[in-house]
């Protein structure tokens, strides 16, 4: 996880695939040490998921990643999201054992000089609420908190929604789905959700026979854009299990979380999105991914 700063010789350089090991296994034990600390089971079940997650993002086109090497070994990770206008920060993670070396606040600062390079018009992240250190140096990078959020998994009691019908999204609704997340958010993340269809991952909900909603993925690192809340619901209830730690709740949108409680789901951990530059309240109900 991210550190706080202090003078270190620390070398940033373009991530490889090659790297996605020793970074796949440093974002595991980061992880595990600091959620440890605080109670909280870790975001990974395990390095070789990390070093799953890390091999796609080191080897997508549409990510910008950097490692961090102190003395020729690597230090840590980091990685942007850029498939849309607001790019998207994460995981960073800095290998416990040179906490407080300035490393976290370098990847950050190398992603974020990379953000504005490319013109985006906002970066976003979510941190883990409990994390001080994170929040600060975010805070102090130019981040601005924007939403309190919960971690939620289980599998909703409630398996459909009267009016509502859930089916697997095909490239022929990208567009739908696209002006759907213009008209709540303000932008589209078109190439996350093509990379979602083409994986087999997304899914759309039609009510009145339109599409009214699409996730991504009902995921940690899935997010999920529609008109209504009746909507959003439909997509949770459609969802056997949640891949990762659960899905991402908006916890001031009391009345999907007070459904998603009574129908079985528990909150996991509470989280933090955050953002830099362009951010406009959505005008719709919606559940981001761990980017944002």
């Amino acid at each position: 996880m991210p550190d706080e700063p202090r003078s270190s010789a620390i070398v940033l350089r373009a991530a490889r695939p090659e790297d996605a090991l020793a970074c796949g296994q440093i974002c595991y034990d980061a992880f595990s040490a600091i959620n440890r600390q605080h109670g909280f089971p870790c975001d990974f079940p395990s390095s070789e998921a990390t070093h799953r997650v890390l091999s796609m993002l080191f080897s997508h086109p549409g990510f910008y990643c950097v490692v961090a090497e102190i003395e020729g070994r690597i230090a840590g990770s980091n990685s942007l999201d850029e498939r849309s206008a607001i790019a998207g920060v994460g995981p960073i993670t800095v290998d416990p054992k040179v906490q407080n070396a300035g490393v976290g606040r370098t990847l950050m600062q190398a992603v974020l000089d990379r953000a504005t390079k490319r013109g985006f018009a906002g970066v976003r992240l979510v941190q883990a609420a409990f994390h001080n250190r994170s929040l600060s140096l975010y805070t102090s990078l130019g981040f601005d908190v924007r939403e309190s959020l919960s971690c939620m998994t289980g599998r909703a009691t409630e398996r459909t929604v009267p009016g509502c019908a859930v089916r697997p999204a095909q490239n022929q609704d990208l567009d739908a789905c696209n002006r759907l997340a213009r008209q709540i958010h303000g932008f589209d993340r078109g190439g996350e959700l093509a990379d979602a269809v083409q994986q087999g991952t997304a899914r759309v909900v039609e009510r009145s026979g339109r599409i009214t909603g699409y996730a991504s993925m009902l995921a940690f690192f899935g997010h999920a854009t529609a008109e209504t809340n009746l909507d959003l619901q439909a997509l949770i209830a459609s969802a056997d299990s949640f891949m990762g730690p659960g899905i991402l709740v908006p916890s001031r949108n009391s009345a999907l979380f007070r459904w998603c409680l009574a129908n079985g789901l528990r909150v996991v951990q509470p989280m933090t999105l955050m953002s830099l530059g362009l951010y406009s309240n959505p005008s719709g109900a919606w559940l981001p991914s761990v980017l944002y």
